[in-house]
């Protein structure tokens, strides 16, 4: 008598059960972590910053260099405005770094003519959601600033024929990540908030319709102070 012994072979998965299988599962865990860290995925949006300085700027959003003043800070007399589209995504942290123009760590113009002085600086700035039409942002006295470069810090050399040894200066250098989301307050002040007249607004301030809430700022000190970072956070709407 022949007995045949019989074995149960286990029936085959399709491949594409098996990846559509896979991907749920990856799906699942990472919707699965997103909402266990409470962090909905960032929308989106397109962003429109007019900006005015004496002299100089760079525009930051979350981080990064979104555009800065066609004219390059060498350029004495460089007043202008600039209209910059951007794109990033809510909460939105906006920062201005700003520079008032000198012709060396003096902190002095004109040198060696009879119109060598200190200079000042002064910036205004206001942002446009372009998905709503509404401005989100404007310049005023509730955005921080931190000093990077002051001179000099003896005005009284502002008369010396030999600024360059005579006079005196402090530089640091911008803290990594400022302009970013959550990056440390720390040694960061209230921007103080300026009047036309004492900025002493020229070319290319009134081809802008400012916000009448968008205030002229800059740090403490209008002259001493050549570079200031600036910078503010916005909340999603």
């Amino acid at each position: 008598m022949i007995t045949h012994s019989w074995k149960a072979w286990p029936a085959r998965i399709p491949q594409y059960a098996v990846a559509s299988g896979l991907a749920l599962i990856v799906a699942t865990a990472m919707a699965s972590a997103s909402a266990e860290a409470g962090q909905p995925a960032a929308t989106t949006s397109t962003f429109t910053a007019e900006v005015w300085a004496d002299n100089w700027f760079a525009l930051y959003a979350n981080g990064k260099k979104v555009g800065e003043d066609s004219v390059p800070i060498t350029t004495e007399r460089s007043f202008n405005s600039a209209t910059i589209t951007f794109t990033a995504s809510y909460p939105l942290t906006i920062g201005l770094m700003a520079k008032d123009y000198t012709e060396n760590a003096s902190g002095l113009e004109y040198i060696g003519t009879d119109r060598q002085q200190i200079g000042d600086g002064g910036i205004i700035a206001q942002v446009r959601d372009n998905k709503t039409g509404k401005t989100i942002s404007v310049t005023n006295g509730s955005w921080q600033t931190l000093v990077l470069s002051k001179a000099p810090l003896n005005p009284s050399c502002v008369s010396s024929s030999n600024p360059t040894v005579d006079c005196k200066s402090s530089t640091i250098t911008a803290p990594a990540g400022w302009s970013k989301n959550g990056a440390s307050s720390k040694g960061w002040k209230s921007a103080s908030v300026y009047t036309p007249a004492q900025v002493g607004v020229k070319e290319g301030y009134a081809m802008i319709t400012w916000d009448p809430a968008a205030k002229l700022v800059w740090s403490s000190d209008l002259e001493l102070d050549n570079t200031v970072l600036l910078r503010t956070s916005v909340k999603a709407p």
